[in-house]
């Protein structure tokens, strides 16, 4: 009785919609209108800092530590490199003129650029601590350069950080304002460097270059994939349908749920975060549902029915399907609410939002297009689909090998299961955001370069506290904290480490005359407290404050990481926690990590395995909702196998390949979890009609008595009828998102191709192996009268 009575409302709600075909357009405009009015008040948010909640721990203890040390957040790496050597005086000269230059680029903190000519070296005079500029006037010999390089490579404070080992780059650390836009100041920078330098290359990395670059770029891709995607669902439409109004109908239904959500998102105050811009791209897949509607209905009017009928008849047999199917979607990305994660909570919500809003447009904005169409053009429509019921003979065939070849079709399935199951063994969740950029580009190039010569541009902290005062002043604390150096740099993914301990070891070798014996950490503690006095009374205090804070309470090992891979500062932690069972920490004190690779880390994890163990909850979600869709256990079952299966085979593929399965990767998992589930519910939603259709059961509403005749006729229908409809979407979809495969940043490669393989892949799941289930368990799905 729900079910008639939810059919007879959702014929009369087609019938009002059939008799205000404009007022219903127009309504839907004037709302449309509104929306759009809130897109200028647009905020983008590209910082990965706030994919956690403000109130998140890790996140209020790293802006503790940076507040604490001293520290800037979000550093512009400028690196210099010229393959024979940097002392000439042409790149000196360039090291001293650029870090001049960047000084003056507003949004960069002045006082704390670091370069070789604004870092200190530390010498000793007559018994006294000599502290000036490592690269002050720039010689003119070869003795003089040459006496400049040993000054400056003989520091270890400088080699890894500053310059590289082999002499051949240096760095630029450029800090800027958290309110300042990487991307814009790295435009800056590049238009003040030379453009005749001969040897010397120019390199510029770091977190916010990255960061804002992919933020910038990822609107412009957005800007210019989305149209050709729609231009080329455009033509496939037209060849489908050979109808203009079809064509208006699908991509404005499209372009009203992105509109009505992102102007919605936007007018509640929330910023565009990287993971809600792409939004417009799974709505626009998530739209193609309507081709379901332009099939049948062309199919009703190729029967001889006049327009009015065929979209009453169309709508009250493909209507079910399409709210099913849509409110399941809707249902899989609300699932992502249940993360803690805010942008990605309103992402999924977001997109559930405009599905629902696409199912609205099914039920009146179509219709009423629909009910518009010229009656000269009605016949070309229906003529595009042949008369009467004169199926595709390809499609008829398919439908024929379903239903007699079944157990060949499910051994192969099985065959591709198992490999699937091998597959997704192997899945690596990781992120790297610089990896969301093509190996050639100028960001991946830049930081592959400084990563190779220098220590990395991904950097982490360690934060030891102890329990009392004065602590970490111990000669004994500080060749701990130099051991655990040590101990790390021996991981191939950690260029340099440094703290207070090598600021010490520094003092103590210059004040001995360089002698290699004094190398060392001093062995007593008043020793130490000397060093610090004269490196706090003859140079700047600040490179101090980044290591040790002034109660000598807490140090900071600075890290610097040559990947911005989640793993690296996994690896970083294991060896600490590995170093201390050997090496206790004295009773009291403990050790924290910060840090922006730590951030990644947890980033990584909180946001990822939160996407992982939200998509599963949706799995069981999506169950339940078949389940009660089709008042049958084993048909709930049955409608969740193609999607099952779709997505071992998809992550099967994404494990044995070696890809990570990090952020796109993750998002996709929802797309799937919505658009392999459409298939099936409209498969099996109008087999259940066809079937129930025997003119030897007229007017029944139950199944009747097994009919393996019958069953084979209605599975053949289904695979050639609405299987058509099924086909066209995929197929519809696949063409609009493989044109994202030429795009210049990799998620929209990895979304263009994962979505197209998830939709072809899903189209086959739906009609084949399902086909192929229905005859192989017929008994036991249809066993009632």
């Amino acid at each position: 009785m729900d079910r008639q009575g939810g059919e007879m409302k959702s014929e009369r709600l087609t019938q009002i919609v059939l008799d205000h075909p404009k007022f219903i357009i127009g309504f839907v405009v004037a709302i449309s209108l509104f929306f759009i009015a809130q897109f200028p008040k647009i905020k983008i948010d590209t910082d990965p800092k706030h994919m956690l909640p403000a109130t998140s721990p890790v996140r209020q203890y790293n802006d503790k530590v940076e507040k604490d040390f001293v520290l800037h957040p979000d550093v512009i790496v400028l690196g210099i490199v010229n393959t024979d050597g940097i002392f000439n005086p042409q790149t000196l000269k360039y090291i001293k003129d650029v870090t001049n230059a960047v000084r003056q680029i507003p949004g960069v903190i002045v006082r704390d650029v670091d370069s070789l000519t604004t870092v200190e070296n530390v010498f000793s005079n007559e018994g006294e601590l000599v502290v000036r500029s490592a690269l002050g006037d720039i010689p003119q010999t070869e003795e003089g350069l040459s006496a400049l390089r040993k000054s400056i490579l003989d520091n270890s404070l400088f080699v890894n950080r500053f310059i590289s080992s082999d002499g051949k780059a240096v760095a630029i650390f450029i800090p800027i304002e958290p309110t300042a836009n990487g991307k814009e100041i790295a435009d800056k920078i590049r238009a003040l460097l030379p453009r005749n330098s001969g040897q010397n290359h120019f390199y510029l990395a770091g977190d916010p270059v990255a960061r804002d670059t992919f933020g910038t770029e990822m609107f412009r891709q957005m800007g210019l994939f989305s149209p050709i995607a729609g231009l080329v669902m455009c033509i496939a439409l037209w060849f489908m349908f050979r109808n203009g109004i079809v064509i208006v109908a699908n991509m404005a239904a499209a372009m009203i749920s992105i509109i009505w959500s992102m102007g919605g998102l936007i007018g509640l105050g929330f910023p565009v975060h990287i993971m809600s811009s792409m939004s417009p791209v799974f709505l626009m897949a998530i739209a193609t549902d309507s081709v379901h509607i332009f099939n049948e209905f062309a199919f009703r009017l190729s029967e001889g029915q006049d327009k009015r009928r065929a979209i009453l008849e169309t709508m009250k047999v493909v209507g079910p399907p399409v709210f099913y199917s849509d409110v399941t979607t809707a249902v899989g990305f609300a699932a992502l609410a249940t993360v803690t994660i805010v942008p990605v909570k309103i992402f999924g919500l977001v997109v559930a939002f405009g599905t629902l809003v696409i199912l609205l447009m099914s039920f009146t904005f179509v219709p009423a297009l629909l009910m518009l169409i010229p009656e000269k053009h009605i016949l070309k429509l229906a003529s595009a689909h042949g008369k009467g019921e004169k199926f595709s003979p390809s499609l008829l065939r398919l439908g024929r090998f379903c239903v007699e070849k079944t157990k060949p079709i499910l051994l192969v399935g099985i065959v591709l299961f198992i490999v699937a199951m091998a597959g997704l063994s192997r899945i690596h969740v990781n992120n790297n955001m610089v990896h969301w950029f093509k190996f050639n580009s100028e960001v991946r190039t830049a930081d592959r370069v400084m990563n190779k010569y220098l220590g990395g541009t991904s950097t982490g902290y360690l934060v030891v506290q102890a329990k009392n005062e004065g602590a970490v002043g111990d000669p004994a604390f500080l060749r701990q904290i130099e051991g655990l150096q040590r101990e790390l740099e021996k991981d191939p993914l950690i260029g340099k480490t440094f703290s207070l301990a090598d600021y010490i070891k520094r003092a103590n070798l210059v004040m001995h005359d360089n002698a290699p014996l004094f190398n060392r950490i001093p062995d007593s503690k008043q020793e130490v407290g000397q060093y610090l006095f004269l490196l706090q009374s003859a140079a700047k205090p600040r490179h101090l404050d980044n290591v040790v804070d002034f109660s000598l309470k807490t140090a900071n090992i600075i890290i610097q990481l040559k990947s911005w891979d989640a793993d690296a500062m996994k690896s970083v932690i294991s060896r600490v926690n590995s170093f201390f069972v050997s090496h206790p920490l004295p009773e009291g004190t403990n050790l924290k990590p910060a840090g922006i690779a730590y951030f990644n880390m947890v980033w990584n994890h909180e946001v990822l395995w939160g996407m992982v163990s939200s998509f599963l909850w949706g799995l069981i979600l999506v169950l339940i909702l078949l389940v009660f869709v089709t008042r049958s256990f084993l048909w709930g079952i049955l409608s969740f196998l193609p999607l099952l299966f779709t997505i071992a085979l998809i992550y099967g593929v994404v494990g044995l390949i070696g890809k990570d399965f990090d952020m796109p990767v993750a998002v996709l998992s929802t797309l799937s979890l919505g658009m392999a589930i459409d298939f099936a519910i409209h498969f099996v939603g109008r087999f259940h009609q066809r079937y129930k259709e025997d003119p030897r059961k007229p007017g029944g509403d139950g199944w009747a008595s097994y009919s393996p005749s019958h069953l084979k006729e209605a599975l053949i229908w289904t695979v050639a009828r609405p299987g058509k409809g099924i086909f066209l979407n995929a197929i519809l979809f696949a063409l609009g998102f493989a044109v994202m495969a030429f795009a210049a940043l990799t998620p929209y490669i990895t979304v263009g191709v994962l979505m197209a393989a998830i939709m072809v892949l899903s189209s086959v799941m739906s009609v084949i192996y399902l086909s192929a289930l229905i005859q192989l368990w017929s008994r036991k799905l249809t066993p009632r009268a």
